[in-house]
């Protein structure tokens, strides 16, 4: 009991220092409720290439499905203003993609994945996260993975205030934010893990929560798309072909559609 209310306190005084560093300030959190303008993160990218299957780099597939999902808003909802983190093969860092997405005071914010597992050439299906305690070791590794990106940055551990992907601090200090958006983000994830059944039939793992990095700082609903797996064979040969990019980002933008309609009304 002891080991834990001292992991506990210790989670909280990091939160506090990231907090802190990251300047998070509640008041200006974006709290209304109509989906004005969407900033469309395509994960990795540059030096950083993600997972990879045979062939296909995770930074590049989510790229083409990031692009493909923007033009699609775009077309559909000319109204709303799409934004994307990076539109190139560049390396941003995960702070810089979050504080863009609060810059431009965004209403959503989607992050473009693509999932792996060193254990199985047959594992398939989608997975939407949204900020959250790792519920499984399975969540834990995904969440540990993405958030990993950051030992790729120069001063790593002066800019994260010392921020461990591997300690169990992190999870219970992440855990403590995006409680304000909870609701609309779980909400979204759940539209997009349906479309994902019902418009390109894909096998879904479901909505799951985890702690990532990248979703914590952001101050809007935020989810994280992993489109599937590079690692199994037959998803790499989809999600690396333009008409599997095309099926996922035209899911992910009926989910879209649903999900606007409701918080504009």
């Amino acid at each position: 009991m002891l080991k834990v209310l001292k992991i506990v306190i210790a989670a909280s005084c990091l939160a506090l220092s990231l907090a802190f560093a990251f300047r998070k300030n509640p008041a200006s959190y974006n709290l209304q409720s109509k989906v004005n303008v969407v900033v469309i993160d395509a994960g990795h990218g540059g030096h950083d290439i993600g997972t990879r299957g045979k062939k296909a780099r995770e930074s590049n597939v989510a790229l083409r499905i990031a692009l493909a999902l923007g033009h699609k808003i775009k077309e559909d909802s000319p109204d709303v203003r799409v934004l994307y983190t990076r539109d190139t093969d560049e390396f941003i860092e995960l702070g810089e993609r979050s504080a863009f997405a609060n810059r431009n005071n965004a209403d959503l914010f989607i992050s473009i994945h693509c999932n792996s597992t060193p254990n199985s050439h047959s594992v398939r299906g989608t997975e939407t996260y949204v900020m959250g305690l790792h519920k499984t070791n399975g969540n834990l590794e995904v969440a540990k993975r993405e958030n990993s990106v950051i030992l790729k940055e120069t001063n790593y551990k002066q800019k994260y205030k010392g921020f461990d992907p591997d300690s169990p601090l992190a999870a219970i200090m992440l855990a403590n934010y995006q409680s304000a958006f909870i609701s609309s983000s779980l909400r979204f994830a759940d539209h997009v893990e349906k479309k994902f059944r019902s418009v390109s039939d894909r096998s879904s793992r479901g909505v799951k929560q985890a702690g990532f990095l990248v979703l914590w700082r952001t101050t809007m609903p935020s989810v994280l798309i992993e489109t599937g797996f590079l690692s199994t064979p037959e998803e790499e040969e989809y999600l690396n072909s333009e008409e599997g990019q095309d099926e996922v980002a035209e899911s992910i933008l009926q989910a879209f559609k649903v999900y606007k309609k409701q918080m504009d009304n």
